[in-house]
């Protein structure tokens, strides 16, 4: 079967085989080197040391560093070696992947089409499976090729712009495909209730005229006149509510309209597709582990604790504890039982819906209409709840007044399943789930959602399977992709089976990526990495599970489905140290005590001798890929450093004793050996972590009275919330370029990226910022309002909701006018869901609840 190839034809081949032709020796060691060692995959690191090697010969080694093929391997993120061949999967950027294979022998080279690399890569794991020419492939590419994508990598995850452009062209160029928007304008309606266009407009010509006239009926009326003045008047020309409260905001709404229909542009298409009402009952779904407001932190997968008595206690602290160890079984695998199976999105989807619903009402009230919206978290009923609200069908959401969980129990042919089991393990009951949520849904709303958005794998599996039944727009987010969390759990997927059903998962992953109308992602890094690293929705593009099928288009990152829309941190709690009126100014006792107190105990150590010193002020969990011991070892060198500063981290225990992390253990050990080593007493603190959220957002503040600055120290930040917290509260900040910070941060404007592979830069960075500081005292505040102004720009969680239902708007309307190209995509889905879905998820072991838990 002859398959598309990625990226630019045989550009890559002509390269190499032009290296062959000048550095014929060099080229040749290095592949021989790649092939001594032996067959498997070459990882980027391998190919990037030996290559290195080579090139510190002679000269026409070193010049072999000036060609275009020292730049290929530099971009290649694997070699495939099976001797005497060698292939390489090349990544010139972001979601552009080229393939060729090297005979080291015959010193030969070929382009690989994405299924020839794959073959080969397959015989690592089968050789008896070279001549099967029948595999089962997948290959969405086909419904999307007469769909216009964006083609430069800085546009992934801008996708409704990109829509925007494309759909206001086409209304532009052809005017008869206005009539598609006619029709959904006349179409929309809600319980009955026609919205926005009635009968009495059948044309775009018709469209326009009426459209003059109420334009010049609004003018005359005063700004503030209520819709209730003006409604029949405006339904006898054709006119339904929906357009807006009032007279200026009806007359705002029309104008748009008569925009997109004279001269459309992205822009004005967007705000009107936008303010168009359109959801009012949203259904999120998230049905694996613990959903609870209170008594779930521990339990396993789970992400939040909350209090009753106060809707807002601990939501963000814990989202950064979540994060934390989200990141350590990305870099280190499963972490210890203690804290095995937490995530994030708990704690995520309670914020969520609180902004969602503020805007939804928000929103509802300025279209002039008096429809009480509806939220439903939607996730599983554990009848044996262990202490926790898990068991009750519903509980309202604190904080709101019209979202609720609604919890729906896991059931088989044996009935409903009592307690917990892992995520891993869920895939055989979520067909029989999607089924009762949907009638449970229908049964809460009286009728069906506007709008479902899917959580982590299982979530979104099942949001595919409603949104499919029901008709609705779908937004997925996947939180984490487990497949680029384990290496290699696709061409070994074998070793991984039994414990983890990966099959299952990475099935229901391009299932759901596939079905979904929109994808939102924190980062752009989620979608498509760095040009180093791969994305995790790239990771998808093409891989192959031997034995069961071969993914050779999965996911294109340059579609315009992928959104990047971040989180931002709770402005109750974290707010700028200058507004002094909503300071907590109580709790300054405690945090001075905290900072200050000469006593030594298991919460603090150290002392800060000099209090005139601003504050470096870290908050992280102790481990290594936080690196906080890296940054007290940096600040202990840093001699200069030490005399502009004081150094206060919170992190961890402070006796190791109370740790039962290996990990936690040695990194306790190391950072009470370097506090001796560095002789830090006097210039540093260190504090027991602080699960006081209130007074955490308080105590950065008080470090901004110091003048001081927060470092964030990670080896790698998925996202980066400590980063966003500081920079809520107006604290300069220095972050880890390796990752999400490196997208939160302008950097030398709103802070500042640090290297955590290179101290002594980044303590140059410090002494120079702290110096400056001491120089110019406005230095502080500058950076500090750069800091704010790129948060309230870009990362709360106001702008979130907004965009969120802007995205639900642009994207329903799409769905609406492409339903052919959507069916066929689905029809296609359909089929891989029920012969090979299936029967890998009726393949997982049902639970027993007389079964011991792991």
């Amino acid at each position: 079967m002859s398959q598309p190839k990625l990226g630019r034809n045989s550009s890559i081949r002509d390269r190499v085989e032009d290296t062959l032709s000048f550095h014929r020796n060099e080229v040749v060691s290095l592949f021989s080197r790649y092939v001594a060692q032996g067959k498997g995959i070459l990882q980027p690191h391998s190919l990037i040391d030996e290559l290195e090697n080579i090139t510190k010969g002679d000269q026409a080694s070193k010049d072999l560093k000036d060609s275009p093929f020292y730049e290929i391997v530099k971009s290649s993120q694997e070699a495939i070696v099976s001797p005497p061949f060698v292939a390489i999967a090349v990544r010139p950027r972001p979601g552009v992947w080229e393939y060729v294979r090297v005979n080291v022998f015959e010193l030969n080279v070929e382009q690989l089409s994405v299924s020839e690399y794959l073959r080969f890569k397959e015989e690592l794991v089968d050789e008896t499976r070279i001549n099967d020419h029948y595999v089962l492939e997948l290959d969405f590419e086909p419904f999307n090729a007469t769909f216009p994508r964006p083609t430069r990598s800085s546009s992934i995850g801008n996708g409704v712009q990109f829509l925007n452009r494309h759909l206001s062209s086409i209304m532009f160029r052809n005017k008869d495909s206005l009539e598609p928007l006619l029709d959904f304008l006349r179409a929309h309606s809600y319980r009955g209730h026609a919205l926005m266009l009635n009968d009495r407009i059948q044309s775009i010509s018709k469209l326009q005229s009426v459209l003059a006239k109420a334009e010049d009926y609004l003018f005359k009326l005063a700004p503030d006149t209520r819709y209730s003045e003006f409604e029949y008047d405006l339904q006898a020309m054709g006119f339904e509510k929906g357009w807006g409260d009032n007279a200026q905001r009806v007359l705002q709404m029309m104008r748009l309209l008569s925009d997109n229909l004279q001269a459309p542009d992205p822009s004005t298409l967007e705000t009107f597709l936008g303010r168009i009402p359109m959801v009012f009952n949203v259904v999120i779904l998230s049905p694996h582990g613990y959903f609870g407001q209170a008594n779930v932190l521990g339990l396993p997968d789970t992400g939040g604790q909350r209090s009753l008595l106060s809707p807002y206690l601990s939501s963000s602290q814990l989202f950064l504890i979540l994060s934390l160890i989200l990141i350590r079984v990305i870099y280190f695998g499963p972490p210890p039982s203690s804290i095995k199976g937490f995530n994030l999105q708990v704690v995520y989807i309670l914020d969520q819906v609180r902004a969602l619903e503020n805007e939804m009402l928000q929103r509802i009230q300025q279209q002039g209409l008096d429809f009480t919206p509806k939220i439903l978290i939607v996730t599983r009923l554990i009848p044996d709840a262990k202490g926790t609200t898990c068991n009750q069908r519903l509980e309202r959401v604190t904080g709101t007044e019209h979202t609720h969980i609604l919890r729906v129990p896991f059931r088989s042919e044996t009935g409903v399943l009592r307690k917990w089991i892992s995520r891993f393990d869920v895939w055989p009951y979520l067909e029989t789930y999607a089924e009762d949520v949907a009638s449970e849904i229908v049964a809460e709303l009286q009728g069906s959602p506007d709008f479902i958005i899917g959580n982590y794998s299982d979530g979104n599996l099942v949001a595919s399977l409603l949104a499919y039944k029901m008709g609705v727009t779908q937004c997925t987010i996947a939180h984490a992709l487990e497949k680029t969390k384990y290496p290699d759990s696709d061409i070994y997927w074998k070793n991984f089976e039994d414990k983890y059903h990966f099959t299952c998962q990475f099935t229901a992953d391009l299932i759901a990526m596939n079905n979904a109308d929109f994808i939102i992602t924190s980062t752009y890094q989620e979608i498509a990495g760095t040009k180093n690293t791969v994305g995790q929705y790239e990771s998808h593009t093409a891989f192959t599970l031997p034995g069961l099928y071969r993914v050779v288009h999965g996911i294109n990152v340059f579609d315009p489905k992928f959104n990047i829309v971040s989180p931002g941190a709770d402005m109750s709690i974290y707010f700028p140290y200058s507004e002094k009126q909503n300071r907590l100014t109580a709790l300054h006792g405690s945090i001075e005590k905290l900072l200050y107190d000469p006593e030594q105990t298991d919460e603090y150590i150290g002392t800060l001798k000099d209090r005139s010193k601003p504050i470096i002020f870290s908050m992280a969990r102790l481990d290594r890929v936080k690196n906080m011991t890296g940054l007290v070892e940096m600040f202990g060198k840093s001699s200069e450093l030490r005399k502009l500063v004081n150094l206060v981290v919170v992190a961890g225990y402070i006796d190791v004793s109370q740790s039962k992390d290996r990990e936690e253990i040695a990194e306790i050990e190391k950072m009470h050996s370097l506090v001796k080593q560095y002789k830090l007493d006097g210039d540093f603190r260190w504090i027991a972590a602080q699960t006081n959220r209130a007074r955490n957002g308080e105590l950065y503040r008080y470090i901004a009275d110091t003048k001081g600055a927060f470092v964030q120290p990670a080896f790698y930040e998925a996202f980066g919330l400590t980063v966003v917290e500081s920079m809520t509260c107006g604290l300069p900040t220095f972050a880890t370029c390796h990752g999400g910070p490196a997208e939160i941060i302008e950097n030398g404007i709103s802070g500042f990226h640090i290297d955590p592979y290179h101290p002594e830069q980044a303590s140059e960075l410090l002494i120079n910022f702290f110096r400056q500081c001491k120089d110019d005292t406005s230095h502080w505040n500058k950076i500090s309002d750069g800091g704010l102004k790129r948060i309230y720009e870009r990362y709360t969680w106001k702008i979130y909701s907004e965009r969120l239902m802007t995205l639900a708007g642009v994207y329903g309307f799409w769905k609406y006018v492409s339903k052919l190209e959507r069916r066929e995509t689905r029809r296609y889905l359909e089929m891989f869901y029920i012969l090979k879905f299936r029967g890998l998820a009726n393949s997982v072991p049902l639970a027993k609840d007389d079964a011991t838990e792991s």
